[in-house]
């Protein structure tokens, strides 16, 4: 996937806009009275969640993503391990093992194939219902969960300028720091044990 510049952002999503469909996707935050539309990044048409693994819907993390667009992983250090081991087994093989990237793009600097993938929608979106090329769907291998757990790493892995990262909230820009190989501590661990901070759930990402 080639890669298109983050200063491209503004106009490229005020073109989705004007030519994607205004459609309700079938995800509904339940109890929260609240919807977001998801959007194959490819074809526009809107994301079919009931196509995705049974379990994996209900978690809290999920609930407050489909009500507020915003992953509440992103920066949670105890989603580490596990975002990491999702990771590996879905997504290094293309992307690399630290996103460096391989068959597919690097996930981990400021340009991106999707400006759309600066936000947690987007990304999203990218992962459940793939993209063009090698990028295929995920629904049918990672639960809802997972997605935002395997999201949460990638912000991780950013190394670029944190201006570029739209999906940090205030705070999370404040305490921003790259990442970097040789001070990663993380070990991979495929137990699923991830849960909300306080600060997502008081927070809605920087505008």
């Amino acid at each position: 996937m080639r890669k298109i510049a983050i200063g491209a952002l503004a106009q490229a999503a005020a073109l989705a806009m004007a030519v994607t469909p205004t459609m309700n996707c079938a995800a509904h935050a339940a109890g929260s009275g609240a919807t977001i539309d998801l959007h194959n990044t490819v074809t526009g048409e809107p994301l079919k969640l009931d196509e995705a693994l049974a379990n994996g819907h209900d978690t809290p993390a999920v609930k407050q993503f489909l009500s507020t667009g915003h992953n509440p992983y992103n920066e949670v250090k105890s989603c580490f391990p596990s975002g990491k081991s999702l990771f590996l087994t879905a997504c290094s093989g293309c992307h690399g093992e630290y996103a460096e990237g391989k068959l597919g793009p690097n996930l981990g600097d400021n340009y991106w194939t999707y400006p759309i993938n600066t936000t947690d929608e987007g990304l999203f979106a990218t992962i459940f219902g793939g993209a063009n090329g090698m990028m295929g769907p995920h629904n049918e291998d990672l639960t809802l969960d997972e997605i935002l757990q395997v999201m949460a790493w990638v912000r991780h892995l950013y190394s670029g300028p944190v201006q570029d990262a739209p999906w940090f909230t205030e705070e999370q820009k404040k305490n921003y720091a790259p990442y970097k190989l040789e001070t990663d501590a993380v070990v991979a661990k495929a137990d699923g044990l991830c849960a909300p901070s306080n600060e997502s759930a008081r927070h809605e990402p920087a505008k």
